[in-house]
């Protein structure tokens, strides 16, 4: 039987889009722009090759990252902006508990399979400093786009989909506050992150805090 961390390494592997999505670079200035005042210790999950830690470290310096990724290969060509590079799942983070200030998961909880999706959050709130801030975005399962061609969030690497207020729900009751969602992907970059329509985004942002 093959573990676990095998069974997602080969669905990761077979994933690269985020290696060259043009949009990337946007989802990570996205994120930093819910960084709270004085966040310096960032854990990046699902990290890939570490562009979005590349943007983060030109928007400020300052930031201490971590990036965690269940694909060796990917973490070994990780560029030097990263303090840490942490192989591992993140169902079972290996680090201590209440230790970042900030968690970005970019396109990342779709990837998880249905049985892993609250083991995740878990982890997410333990290794969250109170006053921490969770930063997710993940495909919207009520994208217009998608359901007028019959097309589902479903498919390649994506195992789980998660529709808006479930999510939101889900976080509160990890303990998580203050959840608030926004519309991302390639709309947000002509409309912004604030248009009211959820359903026009083919993905969204959450904010949740651990306070």
């Amino acid at each position: 039987m093959v573990n676990l961390h095998k069974k997602y390494e080969v669905q990761n592997v077979q994933q690269n889009r985020s290696e060259h999505d043009p949009f990337t670079l946007k989802r990570y200035e996205q994120f930093f722009s819910f960084f709270q005042k004085g966040a310096v210790k960032i854990l990046d999950v699902g990290c890939n090759t570490g562009r979005g830690g590349l943007r983060f470290k030109e928007l400020n310096p300052n930031l201490t990252l971590f990036g965690l990724d269940c694909v060796q290969e990917r973490l070994d060509v990780l560029p030097e902006c990263y303090s840490q590079k942490v192989y591992g799942l993140s169902t079972d983070i290996p680090m201590e508990d209440r230790f970042f200030d900030v968690i970005t998961a970019g396109e990342f909880l779709e990837h998880l399979y249905p049985a892993d999706v609250d083991k995740t959050l878990c982890e997410f709130q333990r290794v969250l400093k109170i006053g921490g801030r969770l930063l997710l975005t993940t495909p919207n399962p009520n994208y217009i786009k998608n359901k007028i061609i019959g097309m589902s969030v479903y498919g390649v690497s994506h195992l789980t989909q998660h529709f808006p207020e479930v999510l939101r729900l889900r976080l509160q009751m990890h303990g998580f506050s203050g959840v608030k969602l926004y519309g991302s992907g390639r709309v947000s970059q002509y409309l912004g992150w604030h248009f009211p329509l959820m359903s026009i985004y083919g993905s969204y942002l959450v904010v949740a805090n651990k306070y």
